[in-house]
């Protein structure tokens, strides 16, 4: 999960800066693969985080016109669940 800019030249730089840091092939290259070739995907998601924190103002999420809340899925198609937790009164 992460909190950008929704802008389609940045989602290209992100995965193109992802890929050089922790590449998908060789999957040889990491211990972790074996039942799943997955280590790379769990690089990027350390690397982009898990979960984000948004301030809610007047009833509306508080942060930037263009920003939006995205969620990043680095191993492939799978089902995934989003919690979202309200603090507050």
């Amino acid at each position: 999960m992460f909190i950008n800019d929704d802008e389609s030249g940045l989602h290209h730089d992100y995965e193109k800066w992802l890929e050089k840091l922790a590449p998908h092939e060789p999957v040889t290259h990491y211990r972790h693969n074996g039942f799943e070739d997955s280590a790379d995907a769990h690089m990027k998601r350390q690397i982009m985080g898990r979960e984000v924190v948004v301030a809610i103002t007047s009833g509306k999420l508080h942060f930037g016109t263009r920003k939006q809340i995205f969620y990043g899925e680095f191993g492939g198609r799978r089902k995934e669940r989003v919690l979202v937790k309200i603090i507050g009164e």
